[in-house]
């Protein structure tokens, strides 16, 4: 079984999620159905078809996370330090081309959320930048073309 790094508080967040399906949707869901089966014929009730497909991606969903949960490998960032980046990492790059500074954490992937600054480990970003230290000059082929960064800072938190 593949182990999946996470944080701590990615793991919190599958759990939270996990936990609101499970108690939450999966009991509303199945009012739902109960509610559409009692207006009659199954065949053309839209309502009953869409509680079961609602049905079917939470159950979906119920599974995926509970096998996420069960192969994560969580790694407490607060105990790592040193200047090399590598998972759990905060880093503060600016664009060469744009002088814009950005910050990315170097998470697990069932964890990643760009809009939050969290980049999955497997992103093309952060491989090029696990093994790298501060002042590095960083290229990296996005699908809008090459992209050059500078690291300005590696934190731990």
């Amino acid at each position: 079984m593949e182990m999946i790094p996470m944080t701590g508080a990615g793991y919190a967040t599958l759990e939270t999620e996990l936990k609101q399906r499970q108690q939450i949707e999966r009991p509303r869901i199945i009012e739902q159905i109960a509610e559409a089966r009692s207006h009659g014929d199954l065949s053309e009730n839209a309502e009953y078809h869409a509680a079961k497909e609602a049905q079917s991606l939470n159950e979906g969903r119920i599974a995926d996370l509970e096998d996420k949960i069960a192969r994560a490998d969580i790694i407490d960032v607060s105990k790592l330090s040193g200047d090399t980046i590598k998972f759990g990492a905060t880093v503060t790059l600016i664009d060469e081309d744009t002088e814009k500074k950005q910050v990315w954490q170097i998470v697990g992937e069932p964890e990643a959320d760009a809009k939050n600054g969290r980049i999955s480990i497997a992103s093309p970003l952060a491989r090029a930048l696990v093994g790298k230290q501060k002042g590095a000059q960083v290229e990296v082929v996005t699908p809008g073309g090459a992209k050059a960064y500078e690291v300005l800072k590696v934190e731990w938190r």
